[in-house]
């Protein structure tokens, strides 16, 4: 296997208010390789977009980066000057959010903001960078690129705004797409649309990509790999086959028990009892047992370790103490060990 494009290490991000601190992510753990796309889905409030905006230096006050390491293409971007941050957002990972006419400025057109994005990565002049803007347009799809390049975004429709902020995030060069819940807001057919451009996308131009969602539909058909998040933690990892048909976390079988397509006609939806935990208390323990079917006294003790099930080229592991005696991932830490209380700079400049 190659080495990771990304790696997220031990990840923490916490939030201070009046209430205390919130525990947004608690030792995130994962890799993605070069041209894999690899699904981190959970239910909402997770952490699956905080350790999105994480990976960008992009979590603002109150929150913080308070552990862990994230390293693309083997510089940890936790360590990097803001001045080198500003050359690894768009130039080297670009990221897409869910509402993209929330993203785009409505006062200039789609091409005049793709245009400086491009100037400042690529240090091109107005005219290269109009041709690459263009090209871009035309390689996400986009009907007549150049009327596009012209367009302001509310002359665009959903799908339209879409394309062009995965184009805005490749047109200078990016070679990791984050791409946070990409179809949340598009209509059914659009939403296919956009997921196939996702993978050609991948094959293409060999792009890696993170795919944040909690639609398990989604994974299924676009990923090659997933985690499986809950409450700041990865509790199940592997290829997309062996967690959604082989899958070994209780929490992981509750949400494809949810699913009303996979629920025989007539029988009642499965419920995970309890509710998502709200980040201001640390769990003992696995943060699952609170809800868990299958817990145990162990559950209640230390966080579990990971254990792998079978003996596929892709380890397919479980932080669960149902299975085995031998782990092959240590336990995570009990807590950030490196980055206590906030940075200096938590907050950087505007992004591009």
């Amino acid at each position: 296997m190659s080495t990771p494009i990304l790696e997220v290490e031990d990840l923490h991000v916490h939030f201070e208010n009046y209430a205390g601190t919130i525990h947004a992510v608690n030792g995130m753990s994962f890799s993605i390789q070069p041209g894999e796309i690899y699904g981190l889905v959970g239910e909402s409030g997770c952490g699956k977009s905080v350790t999105a905006l994480a990976a960008l230096r992009m979590v603002k006050p109150p929150g913080y980066i308070a552990g862990g390491r994230i390293r693309y293409r083997g510089d940890d971007l936790l360590e990097l000057s803001e001045e080198r941050m500003h050359a690894v957002r768009g130039g080297g990972i670009a990221m897409v959010f869910q509402d993209p006419f929330a993203s785009l400025n409505p006062v200039f057109t789609v091409g005049d903001q793709t245009n400086r994005i491009i100037r400042r990565h690529l240090g091109l002049s107005q005219k290269e960078a109009r041709a690459k803007a263009v090209d871009a347009f035309d390689k996400v799809g986009l009907p007549d690129p150049e009327t596009v390049y012209d367009s302001y975004p509310f002359h665009l429709s959903g799908g339209m705004q879409q394309r062009v902020m995965i184009a805005m995030g490749l047109s200078s060069g990016a070679d990791l797409l984050i791409a946070d819940e990409p179809t949340t807001a598009l209509d059914v057919t659009i939403q296919a649309q956009i997921l196939k451009l996702l993978t050609d996308l991948r094959k293409r131009e060999n792009l890696a990509i993170l795919l944040i969602t909690h639609d398990l539909g989604v994974v299924a058909e676009t990923c090659d790999r997933v985690g499986v998040a809950y409450a700041g933690h990865i509790v199940e990892t592997g290829t997309v086959e062996q967690c959604l048909y082989t899958r070994g976390h209780p929490y992981t079988d509750g949400l494809l028990g949810a699913l009303p397509d996979l629920v025989e006609h007539g029988a009642d939806l499965e419920v995970i009892d309890g509710s998502v935990p709200d980040g201001l208390e640390t769990i003992p323990g696995c943060p699952f047992h609170p809800r868990c079917p299958h817990v145990m006294d162990v559950c209640r003790g230390d966080p579990p370790p990971f254990y792998r099930l079978g003996e596929g080229r892709t380890t397919h592991a479980v932080a669960c103490y149902l299975y085995g005696e031998h782990p092959v991932i240590p336990p995570r830490a009990p807590g950030p060990t490196d980055r206590p209380g906030p940075p200096r700079s938590t907050e950087p400049e505007e992004a591009t």
